[in-house]
């Protein structure tokens, strides 16, 4: 006699609920497995800009992985940005050049406090296995700084086209490379988060080459945190997987190409 086997389905609900520190409603599209036999190991992964998750077409997208049997079930949830999304995202407590990112440690305490126990109690699967959190642009910055500074509540960090450059002077002021705020906090930091990093970019992510070496800057950022992370001692392809998409744009449909492969990485099975 043979058991069939359920595959799971994506369940999409939305839902709104008043942040404390954000100070506004914040509306997230939670994407719930279903079908499950109460024994499997549920993951969970944050993703900011979720407004562009329809675009990216993420239920078909999870219910094609489920049935090629390619990641385990995982509770993914969109959190749509606000009208503030230039302040609430960067790098808590160091806004760059422009005073950009002075609500980020907010934006921090929302996830962290608010969001985290919010998304548990929501969902009817108990969250027992690995915990991610990425982001797109400056939303993957975010998630990047969340996630180093709160690794005993997430594994994994995936950035596509992170705002890298996120810095403390103008190029016009005597910018140097050692003003990159992001690749300052990694050298400075006196432990190593115990998170495992899914960094990509693609070729054509940007035209500008601030330091004239045929290599555009979102690709050299990248490169160069990855060379801070293995300077910590974080090893590839163990601990750093680093993808260079030949004529990936920093745009939404980029990033949908890129995501199943971040899903295999982060929840496969």
């Amino acid at each position: 006699m043979y058991t069939t086997l359920l595959l799971p389905t994506v369940i999409k609900t939305l839902h709104q609920f008043q942040s404390v520190y954000l100070k506004r409603a914040v509306e997230i599209e939670i994407f719930s497995p279903d079908h499950l036999m109460g024994n499997e190991r549920v993951n969970l992964l944050l993703l900011n800009d979720g407004q562009d998750l329809g675009q990216m077409q993420m239920e078909p997208m999870l219910n094609n992985l489920y049935e090629k049997w390619k990641i385990e079930p995982t509770v993914v949830v969109g959190i749509k940005a606000g009208t503030e999304r230039v302040q609430e995202y960067g790098v808590a407590g160091r806004p760059d050049f422009k005073k950009r990112g002075s609500k980020a440690q907010a934006y921090t305490d929302f996830v962290i406090k608010e969001l985290l126990p919010y998304v548990q109690s929501e969902v009817k699967a108990a969250i027992n296995g690995k915990r991610a959190i990425a982001g797109f642009s400056l939303g993957g910055l975010t998630a990047f700084d969340i996630a180093w500074n709160n690794d005993n509540y997430f594994d994994a960090v995936g950035v596509f086209s992170g705002s890298f450059w996120w810095r403390k002077k103008d190029l016009s002021a005597g910018y140097t490379d050692n003003d990159r705020i992001l690749h300052q906090m990694i050298r400075e930091s006196k432990t190593n988060p115990a998170l495992k990093f899914w960094l990509m970019t693609g070729t054509d992510d940007e035209l500008a080459d601030r330091n004239h070496n045929f290599i555009i800057d979102s690709i050299d950022d990248t490169i160069d945190v990855v060379k801070e992370l293995m300077q910590k001692g974080y090893k590839r392809p163990n601990d750093i997987f680093y993808y260079e998409m030949v004529g990936g744009k920093h745009d939404v449909p980029t990033w949908a190409k890129a995501m199943p492969a971040f899903l295999s990485w982060a929840f496969g099975r």
